[in-house]
């Protein structure tokens, strides 16, 4: 089921039991193993009790302190033996924990690489952020710590009760009656304990998103005067926090407080009813005591069964999110979908609406052909970066086509996307690792020389060789800082080492100074040439340097041709250029310079 418009899915319960199952499988043996150890555990810790029993009628029956000095020291084994069996299970238990939990991030990681960008944008990062941080954790700690000990405490809560039916039924039967409480407290609290901590997991992850996006839009935040109204967002989040965990919280005082009194009701049931029993002859004193032992020493793993009881719904909550993921939208391309032709790019009748917005591109025609720079430009809002995600296949159109080689650009299998089509924004991202790492990430196979020579094409070499160890400096937390334009210095770099075929610029040099822009540029064009590039500029020295120029205006392309013809049609464009040179003559055919 899904969380929300617009958020990533959340597994249901039935999703939930098979990916656990499927975790299990994955490594049997050790959870068989442990198993078996548990069980052997609670199988030492019954001998005690029922020596304690045999000691009480055999010294009953005469035979003195002869049979304390006999049985007391097998008691005094049997509890090592626990000690020793239960210490094992619990090492097999922590093991298989940690091994699940590998397994349970690298096919989250796997998920998330694999999700479309559309979607990760319309559910926000904060909501990544927190499953992958806050709910990954919590279920690490269950397949770490919850897990075993729950294992180890159910087989021992069985066992008990086994031993108490194996001395007397009626005995057995009325102690368990004595539990009836504690069943319905916990059938209560199941009842409403998952959808609170669903809600309590979604209010953390809005929370996150807000911080997130307000950090990461802070210059914008302040300019805009739009502190009062990101302070008023974050409290509503916070305060929707707190009603969730304050919700849960309620839950928790309810339950372990009416656990807590239950606790003691079948011993004082047994002991009651055994003595009723002595007196008839139906039950001897040793069996009465060795009941109420079991009885007693079955409140400790009944007590650490409910613990982790409420543990688990807090993971099995958190494992819904994680394994949400798996049922969230996968780019549609399907496997050995055609090659195309050729490079060309062609736009046909598209037009494209977001979820709650209108419409931004209204009937767009355009053909890019192989080799060609194409510079888009045009004012803010008239679609050009939602021109650019749908060449680039991030986005589909709502009707209409965008084809590459004849086959849509949205269709290609992600591999053959990539050595076709690379998309490189003004959002740019600095990896934690050397600089070495943020480079080979676009080509693993690359030697130190391509590196070398990638960096100087951006313009990047002389600081990368000004860096304590060069290609080895950390970059990031810990390491070596990076400001705006380094950081889109080394994202150009790994467009030079991915190579590909189409190359969509979306402002990519919006951060580098002009003199650094302006090289970057003619340097990418140098080394792809014979390549088709696409450039959503808002520096129009751009556009004059590209083969053909397409202005965008309200969502639709209202001019296309090259520079020196735009500018002689003394349109849309020609008022952009001279705009940008600061030409502001009356005469609408005033000379260009």
């Amino acid at each position: 089921m899904t969380a929300g418009e617009g958020l990533l899915p959340v597994a249901g319960p039935a999703r939930v039991r098979r990916a656990a199952l499927r975790l299990v499988r994955a490594d049997g043996r050790a959870f068989a193993a442990t198993l078996l150890l548990n069980a052997l555990a609670a199988g030492a810790g019954l001998v005690g009790p029922w020596l304690v029993g045999r000691i009480v009628d055999e010294v009953r029956g005469g035979q003195g302190t002869g049979a304390v000095d006999r049985l007391a020291p097998w008691i005094l084994v049997c509890a090592l033996a626990q000690l020793l069996l239960a210490r094992w299970a619990r090492y097999v238990g922590y093991r298989f924990g940690e091994r699940t939990l590998a397994r349970v991030r690298e096919e989250y990681v796997e998920r998330v690489l694999a999700l479309p960008a559309s979607v990760v944008e319309r559910a926000g990062t904060g909501d990544l952020t927190a499953r992958g941080t806050a709910d990954v954790a919590i279920v690490g700690s269950t397949l770490r710590d919850v897990g075993p000990e729950l294992l180890v405490n159910t087989v021992q809560a069985v066992f008990v009760l086994v031993a108490v039916f194996a001395l007397d039924p009626l005995l057995g039967a009325f102690g368990l009656l004595g539990l009836t409480p504690i069943r319905l407290a916990l059938r209560w609290y199941l009842r409403r304990a998952r959808d609170g901590y669903l809600a309590e997991g979604a209010a953390t992850s809005q929370v996150a998103e807000i911080v997130a996006a307000t950090a990461a839009g802070a210059r914008t935040v302040e300019a805009f005067g739009l502190r009062e109204r990101r302070v008023a967002a974050s409290r509503d989040a916070l305060e929707e926090s707190r009603r969730t965990r304050f919700h849960t919280l309620f839950l928790r005082t309810v339950f372990f407080p009416a656990v807590e009194v239950t606790y003691t009701v079948p011993v004082v049931g047994v002991l009651l009813l055994g003595g009723w029993l002595h007196q008839r002859g139906a039950v001897g004193v040793g069996a009465v005591v060795a009941a109420a032992l079991y009885l007693r020493q079955f409140t400790e793993p009944l007590d650490q069964i409910l613990m982790r009881v409420e543990q688990l719904q807090s993971s099995s909550a958190s494992f819904a999110r994680v394994e949400g993921l798996a049922q969230a939208p996968r780019s549609e391309s399907a496997a050995g979908s055609p090659v195309p032709a050729d490079d060309r790019i062609d736009v046909r009748g598209v037009r494209y609406a977001y979820e709650r917005g209108g419409e931004v591109l209204r009937g767009v025609d355009l053909t890019v052909r192989p080799g060609e720079r194409l510079a888009v430009v045009g004012p803010s809002g008239a679609g050009k970066t939602t021109l650019s995600r749908l060449l680039a296949g991030i986005d589909r159109p709502g009707t209409g086509e965008v084809t590459v080689g004849g086959v849509p650009v949205a269709e290609l299998e992600p591999e053959l996307l990539r050595r076709q089509v690379v998309l490189v924004t003004q959002e740019h991202h600095v990896f934690l690792g050397t600089v070495r790492d943020n480079l080979l990430i676009a080509e693993p196979e690359a030697t130190d020389d391509e590196l070398w020579a990638a960096l100087a094409t951006v313009g990047a070499d002389d600081w990368v060789r000004d860096l304590p160890d060069g290609l080895d400096t950390r970059l990031g937390a810990g390491g070596r800082a990076t400001d705006g334009s380094q950081a889109q210095q080394l994202a150009l770099a790994r467009v030079v080492l991915a190579d590909p075929h189409t190359l969509i610029l979306d402002e990519a040099t919006a951060l580098l100074d002009p003199t650094t822009a302006r090289h970057a540029e003619h340097a990418l064009a140098a080394v792809l040439q014979g390549r088709t590039v696409i450039a959503i500029a808002h520096r129009l020295h751009t556009a004059h340097d590209a083969d053909r120029v397409a202005v965008m205006e309200d969502g639709r392309l209202t001019e296309l041709g090259t520079h020196e013809d735009l500018v002689t049609a003394d349109g849309a464009y020609a008022d952009l250029w001279r705009t940008w040179h600061g030409d502001t003559g009356e005469a609408s055919n005033s000379p260009v310079r």
